[in-house]
């Protein structure tokens, strides 16, 4: 009897010891802390969302005594409401997380409020060194502060039906090279439309779209930076710069003539009925892209796909704009601050920021995850266009630059209008052409539309 409760004392004793030593409980278990966490990923990310906290609280968490509570996923619109309730305290808001993701325009009301840490003092300075500078220098809301912390980011690209592309270089020796600027897409699109229009010699001037922007705000701002110039100065358009004009003009001639399409959804589903050959949108999109192509009369194909770096104009710089949001840090204690960085620092690490990431189309946050790392994933994913993404966004992020987008009151709204009063203008401008054409030469229907279409743009915004 005495025997066995010596055993039962002993082995009482040896199995915490066991198991603090592989790691599987700390001491500080006893008094974990929670750290709230609102996130806007939804999806296919939500799934890896919930793996890697599982994970960071299975591992570090245990071992430093800290647990991350997912209590609210909402889509980014939502989320904008959520925040900015919580912290106006309106009745009804809820409480504010310890942690949060947030675009820079959402982190910006939170930070008038005094609400964020500066995520600077969580980080050492050879710690930030690791992370892609336009990264981090996007969430710097203020000169002096780091509010908000790059997490998963995305970039513009360009998509193309290579099965259809192959067609046309066959007929008219249009070629992917022809691809990597501005104007040789402008070219090739008026090649496209009169390949596709001979095709049906007793129906006049019905050639096929060739190529869409997603965000014809993004298209004007990245192509006036590509050309050294400012599309937007004072929080206001900079509509008397000849460059703007020139970049405006890209879009709108050959959106006129039927080139390029008007529409106000994706690229992604005009893509998927064969409506255009090659667009420029975020590379998060990539798994909207179906790899079949179902036309008007219903018959179907395979589509392959084809990912370009985005397109440059003629000397121009290499320039893409750079999108997604980031983590923020509430302010509480310096316990549970700390902890909050912790968390930052595991989430956003090259392997496990990279795992994250990988298969969704958004981009890796440090230099190291665009090295071997990223090669070893690539090797493991199956998805062929996740793959050629991958490969993209290694060369542009060793080549480009990536812009920050304008940030101030209002921006959303005028990026609404803009795409908005554009796509209309072009629209109206197109069925008058098209019109004319029945009475006029092209050239010279075309030299009627356009001839003050640009001024009368621009008024909209006076």
């Amino acid at each position: 009897m005495k025997k066995r409760n010596i055993v039962i004392i002993v082995t009482s004793l040896l199995v915490p010891a066991i198991l603090l030593t592989i790691g599987l409980i700390s001491v500080k278990d006893e008094n974990p802390v929670t750290l709230t966490l609102w996130h806007n990923y939804g999806g296919q990310l939500k799934e890896k969302m919930d793996v890697m906290i599982e994970e960071f609280n299975g591992t570090i968490g245990a071992k430093e005594g800290v647990i991350i509570s997912v209590t609210s996923i909402s889509g980014s619109a939502t989320l904008h409401e959520k925040l900015t309730m919580a912290a106006n305290q309106d009745p009804g808001a809820p409480t504010l997380p310890d942690i949060t993701t947030a675009y820079p325009k959402t982190a910006l009301i939170l930070e008038e409020k005094e609400l964020l840490v500066d995520l600077e003092n969580l980080f050492t300075e050879k710690e930030l060194s690791a992370y892609i500078p336009r990264f981090i220098e996007e969430g710097r809301l203020s000169k002096e502060k780091l509010c908000v912390f790059p997490t998963a980011k995305s970039t513009e690209v360009l998509f193309i039906n290579q099965t259809i592309f192959d067609r046309l270089a066959e007929a008219t020796g249009a070629s992917l090279e022809d691809l990597q600027t501005f104007e040789g897409i402008m070219k090739t699109a008026a090649l496209y439309y009169e390949w596709t229009d001979n095709q049906t010699p007793e129906i006049k001037n019905d050639g096929k779209t060739f190529f869409v922007s997603d965000s014809l705000f993004n298209y004007t701002l990245i192509g006036c930076r590509q050309l050294k110039s400012d599309f937007m100065k004072d929080d206001a358009f900079h509509f008397s710069d000849p460059i703007v004009r020139k970049v405006w003009e890209s879009y709108f001639n050959p959106a006129t003539k039927g080139q390029y399409a008007i529409f106000d959804g994706y690229s992604a589903d005009l893509a998927k009925t064969g409506d255009i050959v090659c667009s420029t949108g975020s590379t998060a999109g990539v798994s909207f892209y179906s790899p079949t192509v179902t036309y008007s009369d219903n018959t179907t194909e395979p589509a392959e796909m084809t990912i370009l770096p985005y397109p440059v104009f003629v000397d121009g710089d290499k320039v893409a704009v750079q999108r997604g949001a980031g983590m923020c840090i509430i302010k509480s204690d310096k316990k549970k601050e700390k902890l909050a960085g912790l968390f930052l620092k595991w989430f956003t690490s090259p392997e496990v920021n990279l795992r994250f990431v990988s298969s969704t189309g958004y981009l890796p946050v440090t230099e190291a995850a665009y090295g071997d790392i990223m090669q070893e994933e690539i090797n493991h994913i199956s998805d062929p266009n996740v793959k050629k993404l991958l490969e993209v966004s290694r060369v542009m992020q060793t080549e480009y630059d990536y812009y920050i987008s304008p940030l101030f009151d209002g921006i959303d709204e005028l990026m609404d209008s803009y795409n908005t009063h554009l796509k209309t203008l072009a629209d109206a401008s197109k069925k008058t052409y098209l019109s004319l054409l029945d009475t006029q030469e092209a050239e010279l229907a075309f030299n009627i539309i356009i001839e003050s279409k640009y001024d009368e743009f621009t008024s909209y915004f006076k």
